[in-house]
């Protein structure tokens, strides 16, 4: 079953494809994640606890909660947001994403690190949504992330690896897993991603608002077992000339 697990925490997983739940409607959350295959899916506290109908209704019980901090804009709201998840029944891990701006939604690192050691002593496994930057994941490590979830474009954007450069170096630097988070547009991007090396890709408004949203939840999660495949065979080289395919000899006279 784990010939090649995802690691975070104390759990193994099967999938690298995590699933946000944010803009899907409640009634067919259920079959997204069954054509995604993924095995996490993120939820929002408040959609857990706003009486307008509890999406932990909806997600199968074998897949891993992973709550987030959304609408926290400060290490304390953070800690105080995984706190009411635990309470909620929501589990040990944790999304966290520290957000002041308001106009370009780019979480706040400083912020971020501080939420991460909050939650991390308090007995959570933080998954940590981040700018990409190589001194920030090194301290989040240190602070206890179980995983590092840098940006790949503007949240909800769609707009692909715009950050690619920076997330190669996390991967090449960073012991702790890489999970490309917010910004991915489209199933190719996603392949990309992966054959860059990082360990997971999660992704939400690619699929919410594709025409056929459980069809590209499945378009997803063979894109990114295409681009994990890949990156263990080994890229081939790249040249700036051409090379025949075949031997240049023995041709037809």
């Amino acid at each position: 079953m784990f010939k090649d697990p995802l690691i975070i925490g104390n759990r193994k997983f099967s999938s690298r494809f995590i699933l946000g739940s944010g803009k899907f409607s409640l009634d067919i959350t259920s079959k997204v994640i069954e054509s995604s295959g993924a095995e996490i899916a993120t939820i929002a506290i408040r959609r857990a606890s706003d009486g307008e109908g509890n999406i932990l209704d909806y997600i199968p019980e074998n897949v891993v909660l992973l709550p987030n901090t959304s609408g926290a804009r400060n290490a304390i709201e953070a800690l105080r947001l995984g706190k009411l998840s635990r309470e909620l029944g929501c589990g040990d891990f944790i999304k966290v994403e520290v957000i002041k701006d308001s106009k370009y939604l780019f979480p706040d690192n400083y912020e971020t690190i501080k939420a991460t050691k909050l939650l991390f002593d308090e007995g959570f496994i933080p998954m940590v949504y981040m700018m990409p930057d190589l001194n920030v994941a090194k301290d989040l490590e240190k602070s206890g992330a179980g995983a590092i979830m840098p940006l790949a474009a503007p949240i909800g954007s769609n707009g692909g690896l715009l950050t690619k450069n920076l997330i190669k170096i996390l991967v090449d630097e960073i012991d702790a897993p890489i999970i490309v988070d917010a910004g991915i547009g489209s199933p190719s991007q996603a392949c990309e991603a992966m054959e860059l090396g990082v360990d997971a890709i999660m992704a939400n408004t690619a699929i919410a608002t594709a025409n056929n949203i459980v069809q590209m939840a499945k378009a997803f999660k063979l894109a990114i077992k295409a681009g994990r495949c890949a990156y263990l065979a080994g890229l081939g080289r790249v040249l700036n000339q051409a090379e025949a395919s075949s031997p240049l000899t023995g041709f037809l006279k």
